[in-house]
């Protein structure tokens, strides 16, 4: 066989296997278009929108009072540490003298032994009298020397007289002798020079005698002293004082400065509230008429009425008590420290059983503060974190945004809603808005995700 006739069966070959392709594949879409004809199409299922179960509430704008809460520890106002202003030994202690024992105010803790000092008291008093006996006496000597004085004066003009009567006799009338003239010169002279030195004399009493009043004063402020030393003998309870140390038995040596007691006044407690600065000087109330623009300090706080409860004990022991200054700030934490005074008259519960507020309860505090006017209270499940409030509205969910104005306990005060805007208050996972909701009535059904 020629090349020729090769490649020309090689030609019709690649045809026919061409057309055979063709015919298979019309032949195949014919076959599944035949058998198609006779499938029937499936139903079509009806897709039920599944409404979302929610709570909701209806809120209405209100004006609500701020309520700070925080802790503190209680103390006393006034603790004292109690020590000897004189020396000596220990002769007697009050016979409650115990830690933990209240001592009315007035009585005696101790008793220091007064002998020496009973003497140091009768020695200032000597001293007092001789000193007020010789101003006395300077005194009376004084009015004496003055009328002694106009005595030596009158003397002194009569001898003068004299004198000059007998000089002018012997040098114009040649009567008398020059003895006579010596004699009464020398009577005129003796009376001066006795003038002169009783008029020194008199001219130096007032300075003798404000030395002598001078010696009475130191003599006074001695004796006073001796007094004093004396009282202090005694040391008495300076209030109705509850005992914290005792370091004292009878017989021991004492000296001035060295702490034997230490005493609590339980009359007057206080508690120190640390509080958020930021929160504090948004809502406590500051006394705006008695800013000092003289003190780079905080305004005085109004004092208004707190509430303090026993974090061991929340539910059967209040007490009342009020804002009184701020006691400083922690420039480390930003925080402000708020103290509540509770007065005499609030020591005891609220409660029937009148427990004593007492020193070192932990309590918890609930300071008011300013009142948010026109918010709306939601509680906590129905805003989330980033400020977002799901509401209802015609059965459907739309989500707002919020301003989250402040948090009390487990509510949120917020603004930018409208009076009667329903809100939903079950808490949500990434609900879609639109979506459809079912309305039911609180504790009926668990939380929705």
């Amino acid at each position: 066989m020629s090349d020729n006739e090769v490649k020309k069966y090689i030609t019709v070959a690649k045809i026919f296997s061409f057309l055979t392709a063709i015919l298979i594949l019309i032949s195949g879409i014919g076959l599944f278009v035949f058998f198609s004809s006779f499938r029937k199409p499936p139903a079509q299922a009806e897709q039920e929108e599944r409404p979302i179960p929610v709570e909701v509430i209806q809120v209405q704008p209100e004006d609500i009072p701020i309520v700070l809460d925080g802790f503190g520890e209680v103390r006393t106002l006034a603790t004292v540490p109690i020590s000897p202003e004189v020396s000596g030994r220990i002769i007697q202690i009050h016979p409650r003298l115990e830690v933990g024992e209240i001592i009315p105010s007035g009585e005696v803790l101790f008793e220091i032994d007064p002998q020496d000092y009973q003497v140091r008291l009768q020695s200032a008093q000597a001293g007092l009298e001789q000193a007020r006996h010789t101003l006395k006496r300077l005194q009376e000597q004084f009015e004496s020397d003055k009328g002694r004085l106009k005595t030596l004066e009158r003397t002194k003009d009569l001898a003068f007289l004299e004198f000059q009567r007998v000089k002018q006799l012997f040098d114009k009338e040649k009567v008398g002798t020059q003895s006579n003239v010596e004699q009464t010169e020398r009577v005129y002279n003796q009376a001066l020079d006795a003038f002169n030195q009783l008029a020194q004399t008199v001219e130096l009493y007032p300075l003798r005698i404000k030395e002598a009043e001078e010696s009475v004063k130191t003599a006074e402020s001695q004796f006073t002293q001796a007094e004093i030393n004396l009282s202090r003998t005694r040391v008495k309870a300076p209030f109705n004082a509850r005992i914290k140390t005792v370091n004292l038995e009878a017989g021991q040596y004492v000296n001035p400065g060295v702490a034997v007691l230490t005493l609590s006044d339980d009359s007057i407690l206080e508690i120190s509230v640390p509080l958020d600065a930021r929160q504090a000087t948004k809502w406590l109330s500051f006394q705006k008429d008695n800013v000092n623009i003289d003190s780079a300090w905080f305004p005085p706080l109004e004092p208004k009425e707190c509430e303090i409860f026993w974090t061991e004990d929340k539910e059967n022991h209040r007490w009342k008590g009020f804002l009184h200054r701020i006691e400083r700030y922690d420039e480390k934490t930003r925080t402000i420290y708020a103290v509540v005074r509770v007065e005499k008259g609030n020591i005891l519960s609220l409660s029937d059983e009148k427990m004593p507020l007492v020193q070192g309860m932990f309590c918890q505090i609930r300071i008011p503060g300013k009142t948010l006017s026109g918010v709306y209270r939601l509680p906590d499940t129905a805003v989330s974190f980033e400020g977002t409030v799901y509401i209802a509205e015609d059965n459907r969910l739309r989500s707002v945004q919020v301003e989250r104005l402040y948090i009390q306990g487990d509510e949120v005060y917020v603004g930018g809603l409208k009076p009667g805007t329903v809100v939903i208050t079950t808490r949500l996972v990434n609900p879609i808005d639109n979506s459809l909701l079912e309305i039911i009535k609180p504790g009926d059904k668990e939380t929705v995700s």
